[in-house]
C-alpha cells in the first residue's frame, strides 16, 4: 500500500491538502484495471503562489504537518488501524476463521446454541459453496446477500423457508464473527456498519390458566413421568432440556426446604432454583440419577401430550414449552416482578421477559371489554 500528499487546487488561489491512499487494484471481467483509491482531507490550506514570507512560512508548517500525518497513517495502516490490512490478513480464508470461531464457541456454550451454530454454518456453505472466500471478499454486499438468502431462499430439512426469528439468529452468528475478527485486528474496516440486522417477531406464546392447570392435574395422562414433569416445569419454569436432565444430586435439602442447583442448557449457566412443596411432590422418591426417567422427546410423545391437555378440556395447540410461558405468566399475574422473574427463567435479557409483561397487559385489556352492558 502506497500513502501520498496531494494538493487539490482552489477558486481562491489556495490548495487543500488530502491523503491518497493507494491499496490495490481490480481487473474487470473485459480486463480493464481499475484502482483502489482512499482519500483523507487533512484540512490543511497552502498558497498556491506564496509570495510574502508570512505565506512561505505558512506553506512549510503545513507541508510539515501533513508529513507528519501521512508517517502516522503510514505506521497505523502496517498495523491495520486505519481501514486497511496488510496483504496477507487480506487474502486469508474466511470460512477458516469462520469455522474456527464456531467450534471454540460450540465447546463453551449449550447443546442447542451449538446446533444454532452449526445451522448457520452449513447456510452460509450453501450461500457460498467456494471455499476460496477471504476476507478482502467480505464487502457489505455480500454480508448483505447472506442476510437476503436467510430471509428469501435458504430452507429447512423438510424444505420449509426459515421462520424469521433463525434467520434473526442465524445472522446474527455470522455478524458474531465477523466482529471478532473486527475486533482483534483481522480486518481494519468493519462491513458490518453499513448492513442492518433482521429484526426478531414475537410469536404467540400459548399458556395455562390456573383453573386450566387445577383441571390437568386432575386429567389422567398415559404417561404419568410426562404429567408430572409437565406440571413440575407449570411451577417451576424450568425448560423441556433442563427437566429432562435433572437429577436426584442436583437437589440438596435448604432452609427447610428443598433447592436444586444445575447448569442451565440454554445458557450453560449455573443456576439455583427454590422449589415449592408442590413441585417437589411432583419428583416422586427416587435417591440417584434422573428424577423423569420416563421423559423422552419425540413425536409420539408431543402428540400424548396434546391428547392429555384435550381430555382435560384443552384444544389449543400446547407444547411443553407452554408449561414455561404458564409458569412466566403466572408468576406476572400473581405480582412478581419483572427483575425476579428474569432471574427464575434465566433470562439474559430483561427484554425477553418484558414479553410476558406484555401479555398481561393485553389481557387486562380484553378484561376491561368484558363488561357487559350497563344500558347506559
Amino acid at each position: 500500500m502506497k500513502i501520498t500528499i496531494e494538493k487539490r487546487p482552489l477558486s481562491d488561489g489556495k490548495k487543500s491538502l488530502r491523503l491518497t491512499y493507494y491499496y490495490g487494484y481490480t481487473t474487470d471481467a473485459d480486463g480493464k484495471i481499475k484502482h483502489q483509491r482512499k482519500y483523507e482531507k487533512l484540512d490543511l490550506l497552502i498558497h498556491d503562489k506564496p509570495r510574502t514570507p508570512e505565506e512561505k512560512q505558512h506553506n512549510k508548517e503545513a507541508l510539515r504537518l501533513a508529513e507528519a500525518i501521512k508517517s502516522k497513517r503510514i505506521v497505523e495502516a502496517q498495523s491495520g488501524k486505519h481501514g486497511f490490512s496488510d496483504n496477507t490478513k487480506a487474502k486469508a480464508s474466511f470460512l477458516n476463521y469462520f469455522k474456527k470461531v464456531m467450534e471454540e464457541k460450540q465447546r463453551s456454550t449449550s447443546q442447542s446454541n451449538a446446533s444454532t451454530w452449526d445451522g448457520c454454518y452449513k447456510q452460509f456453505i450453501k450461500y457460498h459453496p467456494e471455499q476460496d472466500l477471504s476476507f478482502e471478499n467480505l464487502t457489505p454486499d455480500f454480508i448483505g446477500g447472506f442476510k437476503e438468502y436467510l430471509q428469501i431462499v435458504a430452507r429447512t430439512k423438510s424444505n420449509q423457508p426459515l421462520s424469521q426469528n433463525t434467520a434473526s439468529t442465524y445472522f446474527n452468528k455470522l455478524r458474531a464473527v465477523v466482529n471478532e475478527a473486527h475486533q482483534k485486528g483481522v480486518i481494519a474496516k468493519n462491513p458490518l456498519q453499513d448492513v442492518s440486522g433482521i429484526k426478531t417477531e414475537n410469536n404467540k406464546r400459548e399458556y395455562l390458566s390456573i383453573e386450566e392447570l387445577k383441571g390437568l392435574a386432575k386429567t389422567d395422562c398415559r404417561y404419568p413421568d410426562l404429567k408430572n414433569a409437565f406440571l413440575f416445569s407449570c411451577l417451576t419454569g424450568l425448560r423441556w432440556s433442563d427437566v429432562n436432565k435433572l437429577t436426584w444430586e442436583d437437589v440438596q435439602a435448604f432452609d427447610g426446604g428443598h433447592r436444586i442447583t444445575f447448569n442451565q442448557q440454554k445458557t450453560n449457566g449455573l443456576q439455583y432454583l427454590d422449589l415449592s412443596a408442590q413441585a417437589y411432590g411432583l419428583m416422586g422418591e427416587g435417591k440417584t440419577g434422573r428424577i423423569f426417567t420416563g421423559l423422552r422427546y419425540s413425536a409420539y410423545m408431543n402428540t400424548e401430550l396434546l391428547r392429555w391437555c384435550m381430555a382435560g378440556g384443552i384444544s389449543r395447540h400446547i407444547t411443553f414449552h407452554s408449561a414455561r410461558h404458564t409458569f412466566a405468566v403466572t408468576q406476572i399475574t400473581m405480582g412478581t416482578d419483572i427483575y425476579s422473574l428474569s432471574k427464575l427463567l434465566g433470562h439474559s435479557e430483561l427484554k425477553t421477559t418484558q414479553i410476558y409483561a406484555d401479555i398481561i397487559d393485553s389481557q387486562r385489556k380484553l378484561a376491561m371489554h368484558r363488561i357487559p352492558d350497563i344500558g347506559l
